[in-house]
């Protein structure tokens, strides 16, 4: 096995169907699940490893080549853009992961592939790779097992993981501060930068993809100070996540993005003493607060400058609080069919306010605690398809929820795996040790198993709520980047 020379630039595209592409990383993916379980002699590894050779040997007899190339976090087979919908994005997941571990950039197969390379190929694709030097490593091994025709190339730098991390963060400020412009702007009558906004969409779009897990942690940071504006920033996040797992292309989900940055747009005009008031509501200040999904459509229909932004950020603005069985507010708003944007971030928004501390609510739920009042309300407050959707995005242990394990230790949830059959087993990161010392751990996979047993190294025991063991969530996620 070698490097690859890099790929013409001018290639023409696939002419491979984007199923048959993904149906090898299907192959793939079971095939190395399979031989984490099983020997190489087993007959359900030998039966995938088959259907991963046949459907290569498919794609080599077409065009000479089958090459898997990263960039970006978009992944390309023979010059062509696969997109991942909803029921297999967890492929797309997989194949990032594999390649990462690896600092691999591109997998290649060649004409004389043989049955044996491919076997040897996924047993070395199963195995935990080299701490240092992964790529070299794989390569090594490869050519000690005589692969010849799989051929694999470097992760540019610019694609590696702390890069991402630190991009992640800073998109992520950037747009705290890019929407507190924005309003200050506003209210003063100055002409809004709305072009920058479309840009910072596409950004959140590519690091969603680049580092969807850091972004989510990201997003447990509340300023109470600036809430407007931090809830925003989540909700746009957490929306174009979703919107991704529902399959909207880039176009609809950079619209998605501005329509949820500017959902709450109609609370510049509610007075900060309502919005802030610790006790309950009286009926007048009630009323002032539902006026605002009316007002923010309003603003977004007088401002010269927001004639060209998508018709769906008013419909989102207006309709963010309408139930799934149409009621909500505002109660003078009836229209029958509700956009699938507002739906979306519908879901997004009440999951965000719900896991923020505000001083008017009694009861702080943590992430579980939240998606667990949302399947209650299922299909009576939210869109019960969507509302699955995102509920398998942000998995059974949502990412920056705080566990126990029965090691007694302690963690954070860093990573949900895309695999449901693995919902239970997240990556986290150890803040105590086993007995209950704080530590700065390492971030652990609970997928690991004990050697030489079928035993689980560790599992999680139960949730913890961070608020009453005075654990900084977010501290932890910007610690990644400081």
């Amino acid at each position: 096995m070698e490097k690859t020379k890099p790929q013409q630039k001018n290639k023409k595209e696939s002419t491979i169907s984007t199923k048959d592409a993904i149906s090898i990383l299907y192959y793939m993916n079971m095939a190395i699940k399979i031989s984490k379980i099983y020997q190489s002699n087993n007959i359900n590894f030998v039966r995938q490893s088959k259907l991963l050779f046949q459907s290569i040997q498919n794609a080599l007899y077409t065009e000479k080549e089958a090459t898997f190339m990263l960039r970006q976090n978009t992944l390309f087979f023979n010059g062509r853009k696969l997109k991942f919908g909803f029921s297999n994005y967890f492929l797309f997941k997989f194949t990032c992961e594999e390649f990462e571990k690896r600092d691999m950039g591109l997998l290649s197969f060649k004409p004389g592939l043989t049955q044996q390379e491919i076997t040897h190929t996924i047993l070395l694709l199963s195995q935990k790779p080299s701490s240092e030097n992964p790529l070299q490593s794989f390569l090594n091994q490869a050519n000690q097992k005589g692969i010849s025709h799989v051929l694999a190339e470097k992760l540019p730098p610019y694609e590696k993981l702390e890069n991402k991390k630190e991009g992640a963060k800073k998109v992520f400020f950037l747009g705290l501060t890019h929407l507190k412009e924005m309003f200050e702007k506003h209210n003063q009558e100055e002409k809004l930068p709305l072009i920058t906004t479309k840009r910072l969409m596409q950004a959140i779009f590519n690091h969603l993809s680049q580092n969807e897990s850091f972004l989510y942690g990201l997003t447990t940071l509340k300023n109470f100070d600036e809430y407007t504006l931090n809830h925003s920033v989540n909700v746009c996040i957490l929306s174009i996540s979703l919107g991704k797992r529902l399959g909207l292309d880039r176009n609809e989900l950079v619209d998605l993005g501005i329509s949820a940055f500017f959902h709450d747009l109609g609370k510049l005009d509610i007075p900060k003493e309502i919005l802030l008031k610790p006790g309950k509501l009286n009926p007048q200040e009630r009323e002032e607060i539902e006026k605002h999904p009316y007002l923010g459509a309003e603003k977004l229909l007088l401002r010269e400058e927001f004639s060209f932004l998508p018709l769906r950020a008013i419909n989102v603005a207006m309709e963010h609080h309408t139930r799934q069985d149409h009621q909500g507010y505002p109660k003078y708003w009836k229209k029958k069919k509700v956009n699938l944007y507002s739906k979306i971030v519908k879901i997004t928004d009440f999951f965000d306010a719900i896991t923020t501390n505000r001083p008017y609510r009694k009861k702080n739920f943590t992430r579980e605690e939240a998606l667990g009042l949302m399947m209650e309300k299922s299909g009576t407050e939210f869109d019960p398809v969507i509302l699955k959707a995102f509920t398998l995005m942000m998995g059974n242990y949502p990412v920056g929820t705080l566990v126990l394990l029965d090691t007694g230790e302690i963690g954070i949830v860093y990573e949900t795996p895309e695999d449901p059959v693995l919902m239970l087993r997240p990556k986290v990161k150890l803040i105590t040790d086993k007995k209950g010392h704080k530590i700065d751990g390492g971030i652990i996979d609970l997928k690991e198993k004990k050697p030489q047993s079928s035993g689980y190294k560790r599992s999680i025991v139960k949730t913890l709520d961070p608020n009453k063991y005075n654990v900084p969530i977010q501290d932890y996620f910007l610690a990644e980047v400081s």
